[in-house]
């Protein structure tokens, strides 16, 4: 089973303006909660750790949950409210986000309520602004330094300014996380963020050296890189019709832990055979999902039957 460590939110969005107020549409979202569900869509046995609101919107997250066949037996329930990415957009076409987190559901977690993890969880994945957030991310690291020695740990920094605009703070659980991770996957805008001027050959490297097995670093229309400690691999993007860039993150990184699980390659031993040839395969499977997502309507991932066998 993996266990995807994070939030799941409600990315509202502010459509028309009326003579009485705005007209919103909440839709269901999160890059940990995307991922989980880009996991089962996959085929995988996937559950999501994360801090879930009794309210109406925590309600909605829970049942799409349930319809994606995702695990909600790790979700820890509150009466926090749910938190909310507001996004409008200005007559330029410019999107600017607004959030609405302090004293939130998916910041609720601490040691004391994070749940027992069950005896089948093979894959730990954690990501995004939970891991820089209290208590939440105190407790997520901890869980992430805990569990290393015994499962594998997959990580996807998923840098968010707009919910904690200190980058040295986000650099220093970057890179603690990093020297966790067995896998780390990191978009190149990420990176441009925590370490403006950086090659990114050189912070995989690091990376690597401080104990990582398999960096990857995604570019968009650029393509995608993957290191190890023995060699290093770049893909084309796969050529699509874009309609958006949401979830393409996040289901480049599920499914780039479905080909390796189909693999059988989801262990160390696995990971430190990974050669060139092989490399490149999980690359293109994974830019093939992200391409399939970014050529529908929202975080829309694709299911196993839509990508190659």
């Amino acid at each position: 089973m993996f266990v995807v460590c994070g939030e799941a939110l409600m990315d509202v969005y502010v459509r028309d303006a009326s003579a009485t107020g705005l007209s919103l549409d909440a839709r269901i979202g999160g890059s940990p909660f995307n991922v989980a569900v880009g996991l089962a869509r996959l085929g995988r046995s996937a559950a999501l750790l994360a801090g879930i609101s009794g309210d109406a919107a925590g309600e909605r997250l829970m049942q799409a949950l349930v319809a994606e066949g995702v695990d909600t037996r790790l979700a820890v329930r509150s009466d926090a409210p749910t938190t909310l990415s507001v996004v409008s957009v200005d007559a330029a076409g410019v999107p600017r986000y607004t959030f609405y987190g302090h004293g939130t559901a998916d910041r609720a977690i601490d040691g004391n309520t994070l749940p027992p993890l069950p005896p089948e969880v093979r894959v730990l994945q954690f990501g995004s602004y939970a891991l820089v957030v209290e208590p939440v991310g105190s407790a997520l690291r901890e869980l992430a330094a805990r569990e290393s020695g015994r499962r594998l740990v997959a990580y996807d920094p998923n840098v968010r300014l707009n919910v904690e605009p200190d980058i040295a703070r986000w650099r220093s659980t970057v890179e603690a996380m990093a020297a966790l991770a067995h896998i780390v996957k990191v978009s190149d805008e990420d990176l441009g963020l925590l370490y403006p001027g950086a090659a990114p050959s050189q912070v995989a490297q690091r990376w690597l050296s401080a104990g990582a097995r398999l960096v990857v670093v995604t570019r968009g229309v650029k393509g995608c890189d993957a290191w190890t400690p023995a060699h290093h691999v770049a893909e084309p993007a796969s050529p699509i019709e874009v309609v958006d860039t949401v979830g393409a993150g996040d289901t480049f990184q599920a499914a780039l832990l479905t080909w390796l699980d189909e693999q059988a390659l989801l262990d160390l031993a696995g990971l430190d055979a990974l050669d060139p040839p092989r490399l490149s395969a999980m690359l293109r499977f994974a830019a093939r999902a992200a391409a399939i997502t970014c050529s529908r309507r929202g975080a829309d991932m694709p299911r196993r039957g839509e990508l190659p066998a």
